[in-house]
């Protein structure tokens, strides 16, 4: 299968899952979680190395393969995660190339080991339902050789033969994204791309020239290069569960004289006003010019199911919203003073990660 017809499948599988997916950010992971994935390994030529130690020309090919990665992670709520890595990958050797002579090859190179990785979380990198992530990692990897040959296209050259296990120090780089389901919280689609590279390996060939004379040798073999592409799910553990919001309390109009203080909400991770938030933004404005006022205090507020920075963040550009609004609406803009207060002074009491509708709110205080 061809890189770029591996690359076609990968979005066409991805795409229906994907319908599915919430629509907005998703928050950084928190807690124990699984994934799994599969897809394919595409194994650069490997190259034997020369007496001198350097890589020489002659080198096998190989055809692209399966490949398959189970992880147990760890994310500690701040977009970093640390994971135990098992994987497996595995290709057919197809073709020898400038051994001196015309060669052809076959049998696999079979690879597993474990891997452990550090993976960061770009959630709120892009206003998708998409949160890309990134990572490297370190491990150790066995590189089999299953029945791994070549021989010589014509008679007379020798067929080298090697059936042998090798470890060796791996390293590793990914890139990915996860796009998260609406209807099983902690539950996702990921696709990813990693980079896989093994040091140096020596194995015991076997050389024949004729049927029934064998001669023992070894043969090292240089970095062992693989890229892969993988589709795969990943399953939260501390995801919290979304509790069916109550619809918010309606605020009763208070009588104009008397009103000093406002509640604005607004819908999950959004700083944009619904229509029944801005008749609410309009009638403090109102009314402030029916009452003698200094100031006009507008503090932003978030749920507690983001990162404490990230609630931070949101909860100002809300009340820069909810002000501007008030401008617009007749209010001096020198009048307004603006804070965002992010998770605390919660309308309900929740615990963390807690979606929680009355607490996404900004408050407007007439002084």
């Amino acid at each position: 299968m061809k890189p770029k017809n591996i690359l076609l499948a990968a979005t066409l599988i991805a795409a229906p899952l994907s319908s599915q997916a919430q629509p907005v950010n998703p928050p950084p992971v928190t807690g124990l979680y699984v994934s799994l994935g599969a897809g394919a390994n595409l194994l650069m030529d490997e190259h034997l190395v020369n007496a001198t130690g350097t890589a020489s020309d002659a080198r096998l090919r190989s055809r692209i393969g399966p490949a398959a990665v189970v992880a147990l992670g760890y994310g500690l709520g701040n977009g970093i995660r640390l994971e135990l890595e098992g994987d497996y990958r595995n290709n057919r050797f197809s073709q020898g190339r400038d051994f001196g002579f015309p060669a052809a090859a076959g049998g696999n190179e079979v690879k597993y080991g474990p891997m452990v990785n550090a993976v960061y979380d770009l959630t709120g990198l892009i206003p998708f339902p998409v949160a890309p992530y990134a990572g490297v990692g370190v491990g150790y990897q066995w590189a089999h050789f299953d029945k791994v040959h070549t021989y010589g296209a014509t008679t007379g050259f020798p067929r080298l033969s090697s059936d042998d296990t090798r470890g060796a120090l791996a390293y590793q780089a990914i890139i990915g994204a996860v796009i998260p389901f609406q209807f099983a919280p902690g539950l996702a689609t990921t696709i990813e791309y990693r980079f896989l590279g093994l040091a140096a390996r020596k194995y015991d060939f076997t050389a024949s020239a004729v049927p029934g004379a064998t001669t023992p040798g070894r043969l090292k073999f240089g970095n062992d290069f693989n890229h892969s592409l993988l589709i795969g799910v990943r399953y939260n553990f501390g995801a919290p569960t979304p509790v069916t919001p109550a619809a918010p309390t309606p605020v009763a109009s208070p009588a104009p004289a008397a009103a000093r203080s406002y509640l604005v909400f607004f819908d999950w991770d959004k700083a944009t006003l619904t229509e029944r938030a801005r008749s609410i933004v309009k009638e403090a404005a109102e009314n402030s010019t029916r009452v003698q006022y200094t100031r006009l205090e507008v503090n932003g507020y978030t749920d507690t199911s983001g990162t404490p920075r990230y609630n931070q963040g949101l909860s100002l550009r809300r009340a820069k919203t909810v002000a501007a609004e008030l401008v617009r609406d007749g209010v001096p803009q020198s009048a307004i003073a603006i804070q965002g207060l992010g998770d605390t002074n919660l309308l309900v009491p929740t615990g963390a990660g807690v979606r929680e509708p009355q607490n996404r709110r900004v408050e407007i205080i007439i002084r």
